[in-house]
């Protein structure tokens, strides 16, 4: 027997129904928006996992076409591999509901979210939070409490609730907010660089909704809950937590005077050794509850170091940057490159600007679309000093990237005033903190360097939070320490005049509003201060482009001329290529675009694509070449492509016997159209009437 939750939903209506579909799994939900429809299943080991320190949770989203009533464009016509757009929506589902899992539970949970309907109107992806918390509420898994996701744009300057595809194409702003009845969890966002306090009462609207939603979803639950799995918490001796804490302390607090993060680290690393060694014979095979209570003090201390003494481990102030360094020009034959170094976090960003062949095509529900601004994120293992074999981009890597990425889209130039494809490649070189914002602002960089007139500069910031009952501090440009062990992440990035995008994990069940809204400000006035050393080093886009980047020439033809600039199977614009060098893209609109690094190819090629699509003209004359003599007249081609006859008897002024006695095949001679037919193409030519002009001219 089934079971439906209807509530309102922006301006439609939420269908949640349980008890009909995959009732083998722990939890099942289906939810409705529209004709949307999003199907999400949770499973529980019935063991939990051994020896591992971490929760073993797992979130897959999928996005099956038959949804949308199409079948994939791939060689195998299905689904493969998670695309880049549901790997990111796996992250936003898993990053609303990680926090509200117990700190011990170790059993294997498996969160499967399937879009089965699309209506092209109403997105999918925040359903799959709702989703995701009612069936997990359902399930034997122990979870916390009820999670809501609510996305939220802004038009004509207020929020707008749940908006349609149709209306997040007008919106300055796409916001996804989860959150429980205590407060926000998760924010993720990007803005057409808008002012923080339109962001802020977004989230506000937003925080609002989520009570409500969250409180009917309680509600729906309480019939369907099952016997929740044990949480087994760790069983240690209080005599094993002193010896620690005693051998441990002198040694945390010296960890809590090195800024530098490789000495810190090897520091901690010899510490917890001789704590191991000394402790291990009197506790034998503890080594895993003596590390995790040396982790656990190290960051009980590191905290209230922030808390008591408003310093930091680095020996920073709450609201100080790291140093900052920037280069541009770095590499001698990219189109455009920067470095960006704070403190022990440094990214080489690199710019490579191409045609419009180089568009990236997106195939996936919404349809095929092409994208031409695409910024890839990469973190190799040395980047923090580790060994590991290198493989495909991450979940994280596709999240960074995606982060940055949507940080500087709102300033790329339109297509018509800057007619590149472009993409930007991070290569993070040393990571301590923050690598996706410094991704931001080397990537500004980059861009600037490669001639890209972007609309203004842009740089990103992250905020960190220790909080502990009524006691709390914000934290500027966090180190991976401060991150590890902090409450907050939340990521800005923007220009001098708003915001670009935002990004909030949190690990704590919410902040209070004021506390979130000093936080946007803090990053306000930190931005303000990394974009000003940004400049220093490069006040704006340079005039010129790289010599190696492609110069591309954009003109306009007729849509009826297209076919002819193609040519069967290809053959004319193949022609034009092969002899000149160049890169042609054509649209469907007429626009073509002519690219190469020597102008001289460029005219050239310019020079026969207008030949080629010229409409052939009454009265004008031509200089034309002889491509075929018959016993009645002469084939010239005055045009690429376009042949006319001129009859023997319009060949001379005087009347000739054969048309060999005037021109051979191979010859250049000027004609003149006497008659255009451009229905069927037939064309008439006079070389007696185009020497009548010529002895006019010349008279």
């Amino acid at each position: 027997m089934s079971n439906k939750l209807v509530l309102p939903f922006g301006t439609q209506e939420l269908v949640v129904e349980t008890g009909k579909v995959a009732k083998q799994a722990d939890g099942a939900v289906t939810v409705q928006v529209g004709d949307t429809v999003v199907l999400v299943a949770v499973v529980c080991s019935r063991e939990p996992v051994e020896d591992i320190d971490y929760f073993p949770l797992m979130v897959d989203y999928r996005e099956r076409f038959y949804a949308a009533g199409r079948i994939p464009g791939s060689f195998y016509r299905r689904e493969g591999r998670p695309q880049e757009g549901e790997v990111l929506k796996a992250r936003l589902v898993d990053r609303a509901i990680r926090p509200l899992f117990p700190e011990d539970f170790r059993y294997e949970v498996q969160i499967y979210v399937s879009v089965l309907s699309m209506d092209q109107e109403n997105l999918p992806d925040v359903l799959g939070i709702v989703g995701a918390s009612i069936a997990l509420n359902i399930s034997p898994v122990p979870f916390r409490t009820q999670v809501a996701g609510v996305k939220v744009g802004i038009n004509y300057g207020k929020p707008v609730l749940n908006p349609t595809v149709e209306q997040l194409e007008k919106s300055s702003l796409n916001l996804v907010v989860a959150g429980t009845k205590n407060g926000i969890i998760m924010i993720e966002g990007h803005a057409k660089d808008i002012e923080e306090r339109y962001v802020l009462e977004a989230i506000k609207v937003a925080q609002e909704e989520i009570k409500t939603l969250t409180a009917r979803m309680e509600e729906f639950c309480r019939p369907f809950e099952k016997e929740k799995l044990p949480v087994s918490t760790r069983e240690i001796p209080e005599s094993l937590i002193q010896a620690v804490t005693d051998a441990g302390e002198p040694i945390i607090d010296d960890l809590l005077t090195i800024g530098d993060k490789q000495l810190r680290e090897k520091k901690a690393r010899e510490g917890l050794e001789s704590i191991l060694i000394n402790l291990l014979e009197a506790y034998p095979e503890q080594e895993a509850e003596i590390t995790h209570i040396f982790n656990e003090l190290f960051k009980r201390k590191m905290r209230r170091k922030v808390l008591d003494e408003r310093r930091r481990v680095d020996g920073r102030g709450l609201d100080e940057i790291r140093p900052i360094h920037c280069e541009v020009g770095v590499l001698p034959r990219t189109h455009g490159s920067a470095i960006f170094t704070r403190g022990q976090t440094q990214a080489l960003a690199t710019v490579t600007l191409g045609t419009p062949e180089d568009e990236q095509m997106i195939d996936d529900l919404l349809g095929i679309s092409n994208k031409r601004f695409m910024l890839h994120y990469n973190f190799p293992a040395y980047s923090v000093g580790e060994v590991r074999p290198v493989r495909g981009p991450g979940r994280r890597e596709i999240g960074h990237g995606a982060l940055a990425e949507k940080s500087l889209e709102a300033l790329i130039p339109r297509k018509e005033d800057f007619p590149y494809t472009i993409r930007v490649v991070s290569e993070i070189l040393e990571s301590n903190g923050s690598s996706s914002m410094a991704t931001v602002c080397a990537g500004c960089l980059s861009l600037m360097d490669a001639g890209v007139p972007i609309r203004a500069p842009a740089a990103g910031i992250a905020i960190g939070l220790i909080k502990e009952a009524d006691e709390s501090a914000l934290l500027t440009d966090i180190i991976g320490l401060e991150d590890h062990f902090g409450d907050m992440d939340l990521k800005i990035a923007g220009t001098r005049n708003g915001v670009t995008s935002v990004q909030m994990d949190l690990k704590i069940e919410g902040i209070e509003f004021d506390l979130l809204e000093e936080a946007f400000q803090r990053a306000k006035s930190a931005r303000q201060i990394v974009l000003e050393k940004m400049l220093t080093v490069l006040e704006k886009p340079r005039a010129e482009l790289s010599p190696y980047a492609p110069r591309i020439k954009v003109l306009k033809i007729d849509r009826d001329k297209i076919g002819e600039l193609i040519g069967p199977a290809g053959k004319v614009i193949k022609n034009i290529i092969e002899k000149t060098g160049v890169k042609i893209d054509v649209d469907d609109d007429g626009t073509v675009y002519v690219a190469s690094t020597d102008s001289k190819s460029s005219e050239r090629a310019i020079k026969m694509i207008l030949d080629i699509t010229a409409d052939v003209e009454i009265n004008k004359v031509y200089v034309g070449k002889v491509v075929k003599v018959t016993s009645f007249g002469a084939l010239v081609e005055i045009l690429p492509g376009k042949v006319g006859l001129v009859h023997i008897s319009e060949l001379d002024n005087r009347r000739i016997a054969r048309v060999e006695d005037v021109c051979r095949e191979g010859d250049t001679i000027m004609v003149k159209v006497i008659d255009f037919d451009p229905e069927t193409g037939k064309i008439r030519l006079s070389r007696r009437a185009a020497l009548g002009v010529k002895e006019r001219r010349f008279k």
